[in-house]
């Protein structure tokens, strides 16, 4: 397909976006800033809008800019792998394995998760955790071989997605032994007077949970939110409150934090989830990802 501009004047203009100026980039590239600044228009020229603003004494990115730079950044980012990317291929027999990790996902419920592809004596894993939208589209783009999360991929017409379910687990409440010791006589009413730990609203759990403490008439005493589990889990053992996990990870919540088990939270489950671009699974590496199973109650 024919394009209508020159990627060396897209690979010009990203630098000079990157740099934040064009003496900057013209300075990286080892060339003229008059050479530099000519490539840019030329690609203004293409496209039919400028990319680039004066911003006190450098350059900002117009909305044409912004758009143009997102695309730039997806090409020449999968440009600086494809070196590694052939030398591995040819230099060892590595099986690769790109997962994303939705950041609502707990921790230690994501190395259960890999638990299946651990043994593989060729592996290499590469994790990327963020946010649940970006990882999405990361693998739409084939940058990811599969993104683990808690919540499933929502319909998209534009973006073919599957949602391969790995099963559920109960929620309960743990603490230190002090805390639990307090809260045990009333619990789940006594979650009304000791101090309560929450993951934040980009889980799909906390939902739920906002939900279970309506259904029992608990106002909660909440004295921290966390968007990372692992920190949730050390300010709980630290004795800053009680607060909720998947019991299907309870023996290592226990060998890894000096906690206790509350009680349950019932009713409440977490929910985990292969999201991938194919209905049938290929990658064998992914597939035996989706032999885990986690008992639901």
């Amino acid at each position: 397909m024919r394009t209508t501009f020159n990627y060396k004047h897209l690979y010009y203009f990203w630098v000079v976006a990157k740099e934040g100026g064009i003496t900057r980039a013209a300075d990286k590239l080892d060339m003229a800033v008059q050479t530099v600044s000519a490539q840019v228009r030329e690609l203004e020229r293409s496209l039919g809008y400028a990319l680039l603003k004066p911003s006190g004494r450098g350059l900002t990115l117009t909305d044409a800019g912004l758009a143009a730079m997102q695309q730039a950044d997806q090409i020449f980012q999968l440009g600086e792998d494809l070196p590694a990317l052939v030398r591995d291929a040819v230099s060892s027999p590595t099986v690769r394995l790109a997962a994303g990790i939705s950041d609502g996902l707990p921790k230690l419920v994501v190395r259960r998760l890999m638990q299946p592809v651990m043994g593989e004596p060729h592996l290499r894993l590469l994790c990327h955790e963020g946010e649940f939208d970006e990882l999405l589209g990361d693998l739409a783009l084939h940058r990811l071989d599969v993104v683990l999360s808690d919540r499933p991929a929502p319909g998209n017409a534009n973006i073919k997605l599957y949602n391969h379910a790995l099963g559920t687990s109960p929620v309960s409440w743990y603490g230190t032994a002090a805390w639990v010791k307090s809260a045990k006589k009333k619990f789940p009413a006594s979650l009304a007077e000791v101090p309560v730990l929450l993951p934040t609203g980009h889980t799909a759990v906390r939902a739920r949970l906002d939900h279970w403490f309506e259904q029992h008439g608990i106002r909660p005493r909440i004295v921290g939110e966390f968007e990372d589990s692992a920190l949730l889990k050390t300010f709980g053992e630290s004795g800053m409150g009680v607060f909720p996990a998947a019991e299907w990870m309870h023996d290592e919540l226990l060998a890894h934090y000096d906690v206790q088990r509350l009680g349950p939270c019932e009713g409440v489950k977490e929910h985990f989830f292969a999201i991938g671009t194919e209905k049938k699974v290929q990658h064998p590496l992914v597939q035996r990802l989706l032999q885990v199973t986690i008992a639901a109650a």
